[in-house]
């Protein structure tokens, strides 16, 4: 069957390809050419017909596209109090790529900003997703994101000394945020999340411990401030994660099934659902599925590349996702792209004919699965 709440059988992670139009203004605004209202009324147009597409695709949600985003975490990060955007001399490491040089660290005490403003962000969304008849769905990074990437050193110890009590204020921060995005109408939250990937990579695990962290029991802690942050959110609002892997330019970072990760994951945190990248040989097999516990819990098995045009088979999609039933019931599983198009405006290598024809397969082949 189909359903009727998030995640739906058809879905998508959440970031698009920018337009044109936006990318251009992006460009004036830094020649001062245009103003910061300027490029914001274009990316409310941008936003407003990206919104009505996803409808028209066929998905029951919509997301901003992250249109407003430069990137798909910094963006949020640096606005919580007590965090500041800096800029170290390397980009982050992809595979043969590196990003621009930007990071985060934690400078103050940290906190959810009663003004924090992806909160009006989602409140423009869910105008343009009402109007379209959909489900608006709001993506934000996972506090874990914000410990492991910079680690220890990203952290100032005059503030957090010790880290348990930045743990507690980081699970602090992101369950005020939760209730600050379902005041302002959001019913479907996404944490993204590239740590748990990177707990099942062993080069991710070595550069870790050669900065000074130790891994060795990151996953407890994790879903302990994870849980924390989602344990009041209303019965009406549902939470999910998006496991990524690395998503810059179609390239990557981190290799390694889910098996280290998938007991403490699946059923050790509790999330309403989890998109999963099996887009390649890189996540391994289906097997570490069998950890998701019977009931309600969705996997959204990211079985559709967002890296390259070339369109997969329905067949193959199909097949796929029975063998993904193999170790959890099709009635727990619904199928999407492995990541979002664009994770860093930058965006991946295709064109957006082939990110909407990408698209157009999920919803045809849910329908295939469970029924219009």
């Amino acid at each position: 069957m189909q359903r009727s709440k998030p995640p739906f059988r058809a879905d998508e992670v959440g970031s698009l390809l920018r337009p044109l139009r936006i990318k251009e203004a992006r460009a004036k605004l830094e020649k001062g050419e245009i103003s910061a209202e300027d490029l914001r009324k274009v990316e409310d147009s941008e936003i407003e017909k990206v919104v009505h597409r996803q409808a028209q695709t066929g998905l029951r949600l919509a997301t901003d596209g992250e249109f407003r985003r430069s990137w798909w975490h910094f963006d949020f990060l640096q606005h919580l109090t007590g965090c500041e955007l800096f800029h170290p001399d390397e980009g982050i490491q992809f595979a043969g790529v590196q990003t621009r040089h930007d990071a985060i660290r934690v400078v103050g005490k940290l906190d959810f900003p009663d003004h924090h403003p992806m909160l009006d962000h989602f409140r423009f969304l869910k105008q343009q997703a009402d109007v379209a008849h959909v489900t608006a769905k709001m993506t934000i990074p996972s506090p874990a994101v914000l410990h492991f990437r910079g680690g220890r050193k990203a952290i100032s110890k005059n503030i957090y000394p010790d880290l348990e009590p930045f743990f507690e204020d980081l699970g602090k921060t992101w369950r005020k945020a939760v209730r600050a995005f379902y005041d302002a109408g959001c019913r479907y939250l996404q944490f993204d999340d590239t740590v748990w990937a990177y707990l099942c990579s062993q080069d991710e695990l070595k550069k870790a411990r050669e900065r000074g962290d130790d891994p060795d029991g990151l996953q407890e802690t994790y879903a302990r401030v994870i849980n924390y942050a989602i344990a009041e959110r209303p019965s009406d609002m549902v939470i999910t994660t998006h496991v990524c892997r690395g998503n810059f330019r179609s390239t990557w970072i981190s290799s390694g099934g889910y098996e280290p990760v998938a007991e403490t994951l699946l059923a050790g945190t509790n999330y309403d659902g989890y998109f999963l990248e099996y887009d390649s040989d890189r996540a391994g097999g289906f097997e570490p599925l069998r950890f998701l516990p019977k009931g309600n819990k969705i996997v959204v098995v990211g079985v559709i590349t967002s890296k390259f045009g070339e369109l997969e088979k329905k067949d193959d999609i199909r097949r796929r996702l029975n063998e993904a039933a193999k170790f959890v019931s099709l009635e727990q599983l619904a199928v999407s792209p492995q990541c979002g198009f664009a994770s860093t405006e930058e965006g991946n290598i295709l064109s957006e004919d082939e990110q909407w024809a990408k698209l157009k397969l999920a919803v045809d082949v849910a329908e295939e699965m469970w029924g219009k």
